[in-house]
């Protein structure tokens, strides 16, 4: 009764070659999830496929530019019959905006936005064959207040969450539910974070030291909170977004 239960679960990650993306997908593999993944990047593709086949699952990647429709939609039906159908369907993608110019905003809107909109509806057919179907989307901590240095990002992935709940609100009559999760501040190697050690270590410090458990948060630490989402164990949740942040917002 009280158990994940994601074993035969077919899992599309929409962004998902490194960092909490890849993350999720090994994590759906471990528990006996077949998983497909995408990105724009073969390399990092191809090494994802790989660790997820290694836990004995079903794996498969697709090329895909997240900020195209005719891509995203191309990749969903491919990964659709890969897998035999969709029943999980996790929208990771980001633009990475890290500022406020005029391409941090198209990026953010064409990725963050548009991206989560279109595979959800590309998906959504497959999701609603699927079994006990879920859509989780990702967004921020930065979406629940101002964000100085990146007011296009902040306002995206705001937008991610009220999608949510207008997702969660269309789709209950068919048996999907959709959440959301707002993860913190993430270090992991090679992301912004593990960069901004060296290149900013003044910054680096400083939002280390908004965490009262004195660490960024990692990978491991939102994909539980997905699997959660997507597992029986939260079927009376829906439309709401999860923040996981380890407390940065209290600033202690």
């Amino acid at each position: 009764m009280f158990e994940l239960d994601l074993k035969g679960r077919r899992v599309v990650v929409a962004g998902g070659s490194r960092g909490l993306g890849l993350n999720t997908a090994l994590a759906f593999a471990k528990v006996g999830a077949s998983v497909s993944v995408c990105a724009r990047g073969a390399t990092d593709l191809e090494t994802a496929r790989a660790g997820i086949a290694a836990h004995g699952v079903g794996a498969h990647s697709g090329l895909c530019d997240l900020a195209d429709l005719g891509s995203i939609e191309a990749y969903v039906g491919e990964a659709a019959t890969a897998l035999g159908g969709i029943d999980i369907l996790v929208n990771n993608a980001t633009g990475k905006a890290s500022s406020d110019t005029e391409q941090d905003w198209a990026d953010s809107l064409s990725v963050d936005v548009l991206a989560t909109v279109r595979a959800s509806r590309a998906a959504q057919p497959f999701l609603e064959q699927g079994k006990n179907p879920v859509v989780i989307n990702i967004s921020s901590r930065t979406a629940f207040g101002p964000a100085r240095a990146t007011p296009a990002y902040g306002a995206a992935k705001a937008a991610v969450m009220h999608f949510t709940q207008s997702q969660a609100a269309a789709l209950a009559g068919k048996g999907i539910r959709v959440n959301c999760v707002a993860p913190s501040s993430l270090e992991f190697p090679g992301g912004w974070w593990d960069k901004c050690r060296n290149s900013n270590p003044e910054l680096y410090q400083k939002t280390k030291a908004s965490f009262p458990f004195g660490r960024f948060g990692a990978p491991e630490d939102i994909t539980r909170v997905i699997l959660f989402l997507a597992s029986p164990l939260s079927g009376w949740i829906t439309g709401q977004t999860l923040l996981a942040d380890g407390g940065q917002t209290l600033q202690v």
